[in-house]
Formats: structure tokens, C-alpha cells, sequence
């Protein structure tokens, strides 16, 4: 489970987590005007985590599993998601995961 996600092909590094414990903050450089930001986690052991992006307060719960790998993908499109910012994870101790933050092309159906 130690390695944080992939991105897809088309998708830049914005910023990555290798494999925690418990509770983390950690930054993630500047995307382009219009730019999507991406949020891939990675989670194993019993246990709910909360992962928050204070930029564009956005914050969602994840619930990982015992004995299981999960990896979930987050795409947010709403403004400010081109800042630089800070996503702090608040994770039981027995949960380890990772993520990677990228940016990419917003949901075709955002598009005007």
C-alpha cells in the first residue's frame, strides 16, 4: 500500500503524501487557470478518515477497511482550485494512507 495513487496520463502533479499514519497536513503547489484539482487517496485499516482542502473548503469523509486497500479519486471544480493550498487528513492511528494531488481538465460536463 506505500505507494501514493497514479494520476491518469493527462493529469499533473500538484503535490503527494507518501504512506501516513494517523493525522497529516500537508501542501500542494499552483495549478493553471480553469484546471480541475484532483485528490487520490489511498487508504488500508479499519476506520473513517476525514480529508479537508482548506483552499476551497471542501472536505469529505473516506472509509477505509481492515485488511483491505482502497484507493478513491476526488475530482473539485469550483473556483480557486487553481491556488496553491493545504489538505489536512484527520485518520484514526491504525489507518495508513497516502495521496497524490494533480490537476487536470474539468468534468466535460462543467465545460460552458
Amino acid at each position: 500500500m506505500a505507494e501514493p495513487p497514479e494520476l491518469d496520463a493527462s493529469e499533473r502533479m500538484a503535490g503527494r503524501q507518501p504512506e501516513t499514519r494517523g493525522n497529516a497536513s500537508f501542501s500542494y503547489a499552483k495549478g493553471a487557470a480553469g484546471d480541475a484539482l484532483i485528490v487520490a487517496v489511498r487508504c488500508q485499516g479499519a476506520g473513517t478518515m476525514k480529508v479537508s482542502v482548506k483552499t476551497v473548503n471542501v472536505s469529505f469523509p473516506l472509509e477505509c477497511l481492515a485488511g483491505e486497500t482502497t484507493t478513491t479519486y476526488h475530482q473539485v471544480g469550483v473556483s480557486g482550485v487553481e491556488k496553491p493550498g493545504t489538505v489536512s487528513v484527520t485518520a484514526p492511528s491504525g489507518v495508513h494512507w497516502s495521496m497524490t494531488i494533480g490537476r487536470g481538465e474539468p468534468p466535460a460536463e462543467d465545460q460552458q
